[in-house]
């Protein structure tokens, strides 16, 4: 056993010999309920407060952790951290009873434990906004310390901080302690959920309606990705988590409704990066009567909408670079972009020619891939990572997109687009295709390249098929990976700084 665990053990153990003694006191250190009536960022946006009328005309009751305290004889100041900030409190043994302050405060509370405070607001001979304790309710003992920073000042004059809580592996496995002891975290995820309404508010004002769909399928579509299996006992039959929700959503379209849209959690067993987690949030919408010129237009002022909502302006800092989300963006047709980069035109070429291009531009590829994976991991290696500004990349070849809608005037292409940014794709959407023969076509070829080892490729869904032979109306159909947007728009590195509980390997 290492020191930190020996000295974390020792606390541990005092802390359940204090539990004891606040027991053996008549209290009880895990009460059911407190009646809080502000936040702390509510006291400070407190109209009077602004306005500069006296503070102690304000009462509140207010709950949350002890993160600081300083002790002084006879009163106290501690810091109290809630969901929205952090408020200091004033505490005297006159006003809360010897015992309460002396035995309990004192002795028995550590920092980490929940309290109960009520009182009124007051201003330090500093300045700094208070509250002023008249009543102090212990509301839950913790047993376990938490790991707070420590900060000194080294001979140089420098501040040296000590025991922090930054290490990502233990931050993303004790995402609790992470947001406890590092608010910035928490800051995150309230935009990330802002996000996510500022999106749903803007697809409800254009009368679309929010839908759920099947996880478990009895056959995986909708992308090209390798899915996770299960089993139904009952049923005795194999069952997938979903890769997409893009079939069960035309299905929709089908029977009648005019625009359709999921938040949904998808499941892709493949390899995992800062990029990728094996399950991850993504938005579909499907809309009929539209094609991908009018999605395009669509994304992109949804999206501006999102980001003013967010910050007030469509320019945000990501990393090194300046983005600005103002509309209208760039479009460029997908062969366009590679021969901008590479200086190599696709056009027109067969597949040995592709795949023997790729190898000149050292792009790794092998014998399993078809023509329009090919062309894919050439993008993915040669343009992709330059795509700063928001860039929508248009008409796909048809061998990548076997659920879009041939082009109307390009031979050999469909009418795909994916929005880039950042360097990293953020969302894919088509002119649907509503041909159930050209469908059926189209995941025939799937399968064959299933067949000869690209394990990614789509299987045939005969009841998909069989609903497209009823008719669906022309439609456009979108794709927004929502964790992607959320690592933009909240300047983070990695995908699992945006989620919650990111899936980790096992300690």
């Amino acid at each position: 056993m290492n020191e930190t665990e020996l000295s974390l053990t020792e606390q541990a153990r005092f802390r359940r010999e204090k539990l004891d003694e606040i027991r053996k006191l008549g209290v009880n250190p895990y009460p059911h309920y407190f009646e809080a009536d502000h936040h702390t960022t509510q006291i400070r946006e407190t109209p009077a407060l602004l306005d500069g009328e006296e503070a102690e005309r304000i009462r509140v009751r207010i709950a949350g952790r002890i993160m600081t305290r300083r002790i002084m004889g006879k009163a106290a100041f501690f810091n109290l951290q809630d969901q929205s900030g952090t408020i200091q409190v004033y505490i005297r043994r006159d006003d809360v009873g010897t015992e309460n302050y002396n035995t309990l405060f004192k002795k028995l509370v550590d920092l980490g434990d929940i309290v109960g405070v009520s009182g009124f607001v007051f201003k330090t001979r500093t300045g700094e906004l208070t509250v002023h304790a008249e009543e102090f309710v212990l509301l839950t003992k913790t047993l376990r310390p938490l790991p707070v920073a420590k900060e000194v000042v080294d001979e140089q004059g420098n501040k040296v901080t000590y025991d922090a809580f930054a290490d990502k592996e233990h931050r993303y496995r004790q995402r609790y302690l992470d947001l406890i002891v590092n608010p910035e975290v928490r800051d995150v995820f309230l935009k990330r959920s802002r996000m996510i309404q500022a999106m749903r508010d803007y697809m409800n004002a254009m009368g679309y309606l929010e839908v759920e769909t099947p996880i478990l399928q009895p056959i995986y579509g909708g992308a090209a990705a390798r899915p996770f299996e299960t089993h139904h006992n009952a049923l005795d039959m194999k069952l997938y988590l979903r890769i997409a929700n893009e079939l069960y959503l035309k299905r929709l379209i089908i029977g009648g409704y005019e625009g359709v849209y999921e938040f949904a959690k998808d499941f892709r067993n493949e390899g995992m990066s800062r990029f990728h987690n094996p399950e991850f949030t993504q938005v579909e919408l499907y809309v009929a009567y539209k094609d991908y010129n009018w999605m395009m237009d669509f994304v992109e002022q949804m999206i501006e909408h999102v980001v003013r909502t967010l910050y007030g302006t469509t320019k945000i800092t990501v990393g090194t670079h300046e983005i600005d989300f103002k509309t209208p963006w760039r479009r460029v047709p997908m062969l366009e972009a590679i021969a901008e980069a590479t200086g190599r035109d696709l056009s027109g070429l067969s597949e040995d020619q592709i795949r023997q291009t790729a190898r000149e531009l050292n792009v790794p590829v092998d014998h399993t891939m078809g023509k329009g994976k090919l062309i894919d991991e050439i993008f993915g290696e040669k343009v992709e990572q330059g795509l700063i500004q928001p860039t929508f990349i248009t008409d796909y070849p048809i061998e990548m997109s076997p659920l879009a809608k041939k082009h109307r005037t390009k031979e050999g292409l469909v009418e795909r687009f994916e929005l880039m940014c950042n360097g990293k794709e953020l969302c894919n959407a088509f002119t649907e295709l509503n041909d159930p023969v050209d469908q059926r076509q189209r995941l025939e070829e799937q399968a064959r390249l299933r067949s000869e080892g690209d394990d990614e490729a789509m299987v045939v869904d005969e009841d998909f098929l069989k609903a497209l032979e009823y008719g669906m109306p022309p439609a456009a159909g979108l794709g927004i990976g929502i964790d992607r947007l959320a690592m933009i728009l909240t300047n983070q590195e990695s995908i699992r700084d945006v989620l919650f509980f990111p899936h980790m390997r096992p300690e």
